[in-house]
């Protein structure tokens, strides 16, 4: 009968989450380099290019790979036989490992969760409460899966109560593009299939702690109709043509993991989760003899890719940039940003709303600058800030006419704009840049000196002034309010259609 101490619980889900705060799987790694060789589309193969060489940078320097660190996800398997030392609970030892992780202070987390999500939603400072989920199994051991999930793509989260004849294949590719590129592709989708409503979600998460394998599904053939559904929708969901970052190209996801449970024959729940570029989960056992051992990934998994800006790149001087000036540039257009930019996120903007509702004058000037849609991770050593990649911009489309009518020359974020943000773009000749999501410490390399300006009090979420030296951007949205996430990936299926032809 194993005795499972409580430090050997703490210290090894603390070990894990500093583990894959910078450390990719190796499987993802592996994949994603692959998907690097094989592309075709230019704006995706740079956009891979950043991911690989921001988790090479962050392997070695020990630096989350994402700004968004994520919420915890624990799947704990306690085998029935196993004991615990002292009085504490699952939940609370594995939120004591959350809090001493997440406040390191060699390699400092972001703190996202916030508590009173109806209300006041007030942060918690330690990334605590973790998601705890407990099954009792066979056995003396405790098996867990940890893993931290970043918001833009849990947000793009589906589920559907289908009817049994319904197809799951027609389903998956209606929502597919209805996510947006706000979820980071190239990743992985989860998908949960049967038992009841929350079961199919559950069954969605848990799928994505799995390694990918479908190169060697493929090499041997699908044995079982979740099998074939795996293979199926790999294809299709490629076909799409969405691509790295949305920005279009001949990989969107890397695998399609698939769990089923048994269901009511009147049902057929269906659940879809995607997992993002910043891929975070690990595996390990504990059996009583000590803190779990995480080996980091074999240097060769990392490809031979070291991200530099593209000779065709314009180099863009913020300080002397004039509306004149952002008009002239093309979607798809790559810029390197050096100047002042502002950064301002939802807490941001809707005190901006309503300091702007009550007539009150803002503390901060807005007229012809850009703004970033950031919440960056404290800076730690010699750092001007830590890993500060983009949050996704859809979330601000309701602030757009707001924001533009200050005098904002345009915003910097991730993933694409609604419908409405796009003919207020164009209405007011401003544009939209993209910064890659996934190459967070990479992007932070240009930020050269941070300061807060204003709402000090929102922690991440406040207004900085960065000052930044050849920031890599995409002309995402151009003055004229045409999209390269529309374009880009209706180019792209088409190419891909008439390959398949």
């Amino acid at each position: 009968m194993a005795l499972i101490k409580t430090q050997d619980f703490i210290e090894s889900v603390a070990d894990a989450l500093q583990y894959i705060s910078y450390y990719h799987p190796e499987d993802y790694i592996r994949a994603l380099a692959a998907a690097y060789e094989k592309e075709a589309s230019a704006p995706a193969r740079d956009a891979i290019a950043q991911i690989l060489t921001n988790s090479r940078m962050c392997a070695e320097g020990k630096r989350p790979l994402c700004q968004d660190t994520g919420i915890v996800v624990a799947f704990v398997k306690v085998g029935m036989q196993a004991r615990f030392e002292g009085d504490m609970t699952l939940e609370e030892m594995v939120n004591e490992g959350v809090r001493r992780a997440y406040l390191h202070p060699e390699n400092t987390l972001r703190a996202s969760i916030v508590n009173d999500p109806a209300g006041s939603r007030k942060n918690t400072k330690d990334n605590t409460p973790a998601i705890t989920h407990v099954e009792m199994v066979a056995g003396d051991s405790v098996d867990i899966q940890i893993a931290a999930k970043g918001g833009g793509s849990e947000n793009k989260s589906k589920l559907a109560m289908l009817n049994p004849n319904d197809s799951i294949v027609d389903w998956v590719l209606k929502v597919v593009p209805e996510m947006g590129a706000g979820w980071c592709p190239p990743g992985m989708l989860g998908i949960g299939i049967g038992g009841s409503a929350e079961k199919a979600v559950l069954l969605a998460k848990e799928s994505l702690m799995q390694p990918i394998d479908i190169q060697e599904l493929q090499a041997r053939g699908a044995q079982t109709r979740i099998e074939e559904l795996r293979l199926e929708l790999y294809e299709k969901v490629n076909q799409l043509g969405i691509g790295a970052q949305g920005l279009g190209g001949l990989t969107t996801v890397l695998d399609v993991k698939i769990l089923d449970y048994p269901t009511h024959a009147a049902s057929l729940p269906v659940a879809i989760i995607p997992n993002c570029a910043a891929t975070r989960h690990v595996h390990f056992t504990l059996d009583g003899s000590g803190v779990a051992e995480l080996t980091p990934p074999a240097a060769d998994a990392y490809p031979d890719v070291h991200w530099a800006p593209s000779p065709q790149a314009k180099r863009v001087n913020l300080e002397t940039v004039t509306r004149s000036d952002t008009q002239s540039w093309k979607n798809g257009d790559t810029l390197l940003l050096t100047g002042k930019i502002l950064t301002g996120r939802d807490a941001a903007h809707k005190r901006i709303k309503t300091m702007l509702d009550k007539g009150e004058p803002l503390p901060v000037d807005f007229n012809n600058r850009f703004i970033y849609y950031v919440g960056p991770v404290d800076a730690v050593r010699d750092e001007a800030v830590g890993p500060a990649g983009p949050t996704t911009a859809t979330r601000m489309d309701s602030y757009t006419d707001i924001m533009l009518n200050t005098g904002l020359l345009g915003s910097i974020g991730k993933a694409e704009r609604g419908e409405q943000a796009l003919a207020e773009i164009a209405r007011h000749k401003s544009v939209y840049l993209m910064a890659v999501g996934g190459a967070a410490y990479l992007v932070s390399k240009a930020i050269k000196k941070s300061r807060v300006l204003a709402f000090a009090d929102l922690g991440m979420e406040a207004i900085y002034e960065f000052d930044v030296v050849d920031m890599p951007v995409t002309v995402a949205v151009s003055a004229d309010g045409t999209s390269v996430h529309n374009t880009g990936p209706a180019e792209w299926k088409k190419k891909i259609a008439l390959v398949a032809v």
